[in-house]
């Protein structure tokens, strides 16, 4: 019996084993739940339809991916304690967190397991950090913010601007470099609002930028605090140009805001409007075929990351997270060589990411690109 009873457990072992062996699993940790939500469950679908591409493709070095879905509620601390998870249940890369407080906190444990990590997060401070295991799926802002400051000089010719922004880690790094940005362009900034995460009511900061009057104001927030802040700059009647960054004309804040997201304009690392690109335009009526939605820039940079897992670990020829990470840095890939890869991208021996960009602007209820900005 007892020697049975071995067997059987043997077996059941070397199965377990040849499983694990035949398939790559990778860990997709995000904001599926509170705040972050409209963000993380982007950011997934996207990665599903990439995990899809790459299993029909025969995978990556032959075998088919394994996601782990892991929702992090928007906590960091949970996101740590999921990150962990995901190492320990064998993932050979981590594709997240989106939010930077949240991958701040988390991306220490994939860099003391060397474990590859993608996120969506665009706070400066996240490549600031010299972990070599981390690598952005769009640029930072502190390379986005800058190319809106011709926008500003030139395009409105402003003198006098106010930032409205959300306290949390991405809002404070945008806010910075905006300001920086600001001043060495000689621009006064007359107002500055931060609002809170999670905010519901924008009436008091939208008076006091009205009474400001300033030329124009930078909106930096995340997408839900985004289109309550549209909304009320439209109930209040705000005069002069919303400007952003990254979300300010996204999807889900013009599904959410309505009418009031028209006339919104940001310069944008990825947008699914910029379907003139063919491989974002084959992605986007992917997504809608499959989801029934338009997909927003963190679905972009789920499947771009996914994506930049198969093509690199193939490049080395083996699933070594230290070797992964030694070819990302510096490493170019053009689209035409890496079609899924969608527009040239290149990383810096930091993990940060150049490539094209877009400026954007909600025209009828759509988000229309209106301009492109080269990589830098």
């Amino acid at each position: 019996m007892y020697r049975k009873n071995l067997l059987a457990i043997s077996t059941a072992l070397f199965a377990g084993f040849a499983h694990a062996e035949d398939t790559v699993k990778l860990g997709m940790v995000a904001e599926l739940s509170g705040a972050g939500a409209p963000s993380g469950t982007n950011w997934r679908d996207g990665i599903k339809i990439a995990v899809e591409e790459i299993n029909a493709e025969g995978g990556i070095l032959g075998k088919k991916i394994e996601l782990g879905e892991y929702d992090t509620q928007t906590d960091p601390q949970v996101s740590r304690a999921l990150v962990q998870k995901a190492i320990d249940e064998g993932a050979y890369a981590i594709l997240g967190t989106i939010y930077s407080g949240s991958t701040m906190v988390n991306m220490l444990v994939a860099q003391q397991n060397s474990t590859p990590q993608f996120v969506g997060s665009e706070s400066p401070s996240i490549v600031q950090k010299g972990n070599p295991f981390v690598f952005r799926t769009s640029s930072g802002s502190q390379k986005g913010i800058p190319a809106l400051t011709s926008y500003f000089t030139g395009t409105i010719k402003a003198k006098k601007v106010a930032v409205a922004w959300v306290n949390n880690e991405f809002g404070k790094g945008g806010h910075d470099v905006f300001t920086q940005e600001m001043k060495k362009a000689g621009i006064e900034i007359i107002a500055d609002v931060p609002s809170e995460q999670g905010q519901a009511d924008y009436a008091a900061d939208v008076a006091k930028l009205k009474q400001a009057g300033p030329d124009a104001v930078f909106v930096y927030m995340n997408q839900e605090e985004s289109a309550r802040f549209l909304i009320e700059a439209k109930k209040q009647s705000l005069p002069m140009p919303l400007i952003g960054e990254v979300t300010l004309t996204e999807a889900k804040v013009v599904e959410l805001a309505g009418s009031a997201a028209d006339g919104a304009i940001a310069h944008v690392g990825l947008t699914a409007s910029a379907t003139d690109v063919p491989g974002i335009g084959a992605f986007d009526k992917k997504f809608e075929e499959i989801f029934k939605r338009k997909p927003t820039h963190d679905a972009i940079k789920g499947y771009i990351g996914a994506w930049t897992t198969k093509y690199v670990t193939e490049m080395v020829g083996e699933l070594d997270g230290e070797a992964f990470a030694e070819k990302m840095h510096g490493l170019c890939l053009k689209a035409a060589d890496y079609p899924k890869i969608l527009l040239d991208t290149c990383w810096d021996e930091h993990g940060e990411m150049s490539r094209p960009s877009f400026m954007v602007q909600v025209k009828n209820g759509s988000p229309v690109v209106i301009g492109t900005v080269p990589s830098n």
